[in-house]
């Protein structure tokens, strides 16, 4: 019985938000950066790349992690963020900003953390990609443009971009179309999962409904299912 009194401006906005463009798509290997009076390894510096290149289920050829224990992986295999958000940070920053400078391997049009839900499936030509968390900022991005606040900045605003897991491998090139083939039953968005994640870290009630998603990756399940063990232990319930 809903379907018929929706508002045209509903419909339309909600038809718009089938599809996306990835507007770039970025890799990079790991290469040596100074931190402090030390030497690391870093892959944070992506390029954008017009080339058709492979996904795997661990991530794109061409592409690699230096920090394997927090980043790749299947739950991470692909790393995204919002075209969106880019005039606020070249705002924040003072520097234009070329797409790949968060460290993102997909830069996405028309979407933003409000609208993707953890659990989403994602088609592009022969690829289906889920939802599987948000991103959570490393000190690595600091380095990158100089600022070492950047980080904290980025978990503040929301603004934080997510990660893929590849359910089906093929090739991918920039300017592809990114369509929403299912959205997930629980409809909990990004945006939501950083709230809980940083900052109203007692709501019980969210904590539960987030966790209930099997399809939030294992890094966001552990801690949030402790923090949540905690505060049932702590109501004594």
């Amino acid at each position: 019985m809903g379907s018929h009194n929706e508002s045209p401006e509903r419909s339309q906005k909600t038809s718009s938000l089938e599809t996306a463009d990835l507007v770039s798509l970025n890799v990079g290997k790991p290469i040596a950066v100074n931190h402090g009076t030390k030497e690391i390894m870093s892959g944070i510096f992506k390029q954008g790349s017009e080339e058709e290149l492979r996904l795997e289920k661990t991530g794109l050829s061409g592409d690699g992690q230096a920090d394997l224990v927090n980043h790749g992986g299947p739950d991470k295999a692909v790393c995204a963020y919002f075209e969106a958000h880019y005039d606020y940070w070249s705002e924040q920053l003072s520097i234009p900003l070329a797409y790949g400078a968060f460290g993102e391997n997909f830069t996405i049009s028309n979407w933003t953390e409000e609208e993707l839900c953890i659990g989403d499936i994602i088609e592009a030509g022969e690829l289906m990609l889920q939802v599987s968390q948000p991103r959570q900022p490393c000190f690595k991005l600091g380095i990158r443009h100089k600022a070492a606040d950047l980080p904290i900045k980025v978990q503040q605003s929301g603004y934080t971009g997510f990660y893929f897991r590849v359910l089906k491998e093929g090739a991918i090139k920039a300017g592809a179309q990114l369509r929403l083939k299912e959205r997930h039953s629980a409809g909990i968005t990004i945006a939501e999962a950083n709230r809980l994640m940083y900052v109203d870290k007692q709501d019980i009630a969210g904590l539960r409904k987030l966790l209930a998603v099997k399809e939030l990756a294992e890094s966001w399940q552990e801690p949030l299912a402790s923090r949540l063990a905690r505060l049932l232990t702590a109501e004594g319930g």
